[in-house]
C-alpha cells in the first residue's frame, strides 16, 4: 500500500471526488453487499494502480552528452586512444534575437547546426544543451593530441562563421569555443569532461567574438575559486566581512569635501583584503549582485547619518549600481525606503551608472528607473565617461547630473597637450549639456591644478586620499577641515 500511494498523488483529488459517487452506485446496485464489495475493491485498485509504470520524462541533454562520453571513455579504457568534448557558444544571442527576431534567429541557428553535423566524422555527435550552447563529443581516436583538438576547434569555428544565405538575405553568426581533451583530466568521466569544456567555453566567451580556449589547470582553479567566492558571499555579508570603504571628492572651487564614493571591500578571513576585481566577476549575473547593492547602500547611508550626528556633514555619498540592479523596477522605491530609514533627504544619495550601460541600445526599464530616481531628487553620475562610447543622444536620454571623466583622460593631463584637448572637449560638452563634471583617478598635484584651471568642478583620486574604512574617514575629514580653516586664516592675515 505504501509503495502505491506516492504514485497516486497526481490523481488523489479525482479519486476522492469519485468515492461518494461510487458508494451511492454500489448501494443502489447491491445494498450493503455492494458497499462491502466496494470497500474491498478500493485498496485492491490502489495496489493495482501502484504497479502501473509512471511515464518517464525525457533525459536532460547534458545527461545524454555525459552518457555518450562515458561510453566512449569505457571503450578507450579497454582498447586505448582518446576522446574530447567541445562546447560552442553563439556570441550575443540576445542581441541576435533583437536584431533578427526569434523566428529568423531560430532559422539561422538551425542552419548552423545542420552545417556542423555535416562537418563531423562518423561517430562524432552534436547536442543542443539546455542553455542554448552546443556540445560536440568525439568518437574514439587512436592518436588524438592537443594540436588536433585545436585544428578541430578551428574547423568548427570556420563552419559556424561562414556567411549563409537565407530567405531574407545573407547573414553571419559568430561563436566562441571551449574544449577539453580526455587525457587532460586525471580522472576522466563524461561529466568532468563536459564541465571542463564548458569552463573553457565560458572563458572563451569573455574574449568574444570568435575566441577559442582549451581546458587548463589554471582555468579549473579559477573556476573553483569563483565558485567558492560565490558560495561564501551571502554568509560573508551576514558576518560583516563585506564593508563599504569611502574615497573623498573635493570641489575645485573651494577645496571643500563635496561628496564621497562608496567602494566595496571584502575582509576575507583566509585571503585577506579583497578588492572588487577579485570577487565581483563571481557575483555578476546572480542575485548576489542585488544583495551587494543593498549592503553597500545601507552601509553608505548609515555612515552619512553617523557623520551628521558627529557634525562632520558630507553633502552626498555616491553608490555604484550595476545594469542588473538598474533593471529592477522596484529599485527607486527601495532607495526611497532606505533613505527614509536613515532620515536622509534624497539629495544626499548619488547613483553611479557605468557609461557602458548608457552606451548600449538602452534598456527601457533602466532609462525609466534612472528618470524616476532623478525625479525623486537623487543625483545621477555617469561613471567612466569616455570609455563606453555613449552618444550625446544617449546622454540626453538618461536623466544625468554629472559626468565622471575616466582616469585614462586624466593621466598626465598637465604634461600632455593632447590629453588637455580631450579633457577640454569633455568639459565643454558637459557645460553645453548643463552637466557637472568630476575627474577621477587624479594622482598628482599638477593634474589637480590643471583640471581646476580647465574648469572641472570636482576631483577624486590618490592625491586627495585613498579609499578608507569609515573609521579612518572620520579622522581624515576632521584633519582636512582643520587644514582648510588654517589656510583660510593664513589668507586673511596675508591681506
Amino acid at each position: 500500500m505504501t509503495f502505491a500511494l506516492p504514485r497516486l498523488l497526481d490523481h488523489s483529488r479525482q479519486i476522492a471526488a469519485m468515492v461518494p459517487v461510487a458508494g451511492v452506485l454500489a448501494y443502489w446496485a447491491g445494498g450493503e453487499t455492494g458497499l462491502a464489495v466496494l470497500a474491498a475493491a478500493i485498496p485492491l485498485g490502489v495496489l493495482a494502480l501502484g504497479l502501473i509504470p509512471r511515464p518517464r520524462f525525457p533525459e536532460a541533454m547534458s545527461d545524454q552528452v555525459t552518457a555518450r562520453l562515458d561510453a566512449t571513455l569505457s571503450d578507450i579504457a579497454a582498447t586505448g586512444g582518446a576522446t574530447g568534448c567541445f562546447v560552442i557558444q553563439f556570441d550575443d544571442p540576445a542581441l541576435l534575437c533583437d536584431r533578427l527576431g526569434r523566428t529568423r534567429q531560430s532559422e539561422l541557428l538551425a542552419a548552423c547546426i545542420g552545417r556542423l553535423r555535416a562537418a563531423l566524422r562518423p561517430g562524432d555527435m552534436l547536442y543542443t544543451l539546455e542553455d542554448g550552447s552546443l556540445a560536440v563529443t568525439l568518437a574514439q581516436i587512436p592518436r588524438l593530441d592537443l594540436e588536433i583538438m585545436v585544428r578541430i576547434a578551428a574547423r568548427l569555428h570556420l563552419v559556424v562563421q561562414q556567411p549563409m544565405s537565407l530567405a531574407q538575405g545573407p547573414l553571419q553568426v559568430t561563436c566562441s569555443i571551449g574544449f577539453c581533451h580526455s587525457q587532460q583530466l586525471s580522472r576522466p568521466t563524461g561529466r568532468a569532461l563536459l564541465d571542463a569544456a564548458q569552463v573553457a567555453g565560458d572563458e572563451a566567451a569573455q574574449y568574444r567574438p570568435g575566441a577559442i580556449r582549451g581546458h587548463s589547470a589554471e582555468l579549473a582553479r579559477a573556476r573553483a575559486d569563483r565558485d567558492a567566492l560565490r558560495a561564501g558571499f551571502a554568509s560573508a555579508v551576514e558576518r560583516g566581512e563585506i564593508r563599504a570603504w569611502f574615497q573623498p571628492q573635493l570641489s575645485t572651487d573651494n577645496g571643500e569635501v563635496s561628496g564621497i564614493e562608496a567602494l566595496v571591500r571584502w575582509h576575507h578571513p583566509d585571503r585577506g583584503m579583497l578588492a572588487p576585481g577579485a570577487f565581483l566577476p563571481a557575483l555578476e549575473g546572480t542575485d548576489l549582485m542585488e544583495l551587494l547593492g543593498q549592503t553597500m547602500l545601507t552601509q553608505s547611508l548609515a555612515a552619512l547619518a553617523e557623520f551628521d550626528r558627529r557634525g562632520l556633514r558630507i553633502p552626498t555619498v555616491a553608490v555604484n549600481f550595476s545594469a542588473q540592479e538598474l533593471q529592477d523596477p522596484d529599485l527607486p522605491e527601495r532607495l526611497r525606503w532606505t533613505l527614509d530609514r536613515f532620515r536622509l533627504s534624497t539629495s544626499r544619495l548619488t547613483v553611479e551608472v557605468l557609461e557602458s550601460v548608457v552606451a548600449g541600445d538602452g534598456d527601457e526599464v533602466i532609462a525609466s528607473n534612472i528618470s524616476r530616481i532623478a525625479g525623486m531628487g537623487c543625483c545621477v553620475d555617469l561613471d567612466d565617461f569616455g570609455t563606453g562610447n555613449a552618444s550625446i543622444t544617449a546622454i540626453r536620454r538618461f536623466a544625468l547630473n554629472r559626468l565622471k571623466i575616466d582616469r585614462s583622460f586624466v593621466r598626465e593631463v598637465d604634461q600632455n597637450r593632447e590629453q588637455q584637448k580631450l579633457v577640454a572637449a569633455i568639459l565643454s560638452l558637459a557645460e553645453r549639456l548643463g552637466l557637472e563634471t568630476l575627474a577621477e583617478g587624479v594622482e598628482t598635484q599638477g593634474e589637480h591644478a590643471l583640471l581646476a584651471q580647465l574648469g572641472c568642478g570636482h576631483v577624486q583620486g590618490y592625491v586627495i586620499a585613498r579609499p578608507m574604512p569609515v573609521e579612518e574617514l572620520a579622522s581624515w575629514l576632521a584633519t582636512h577641515r582643520e587644514r582648510q580653516a588654517q589656510a583660510l586664516r593664513i589668507g586673511l592675515k596675508a591681506r
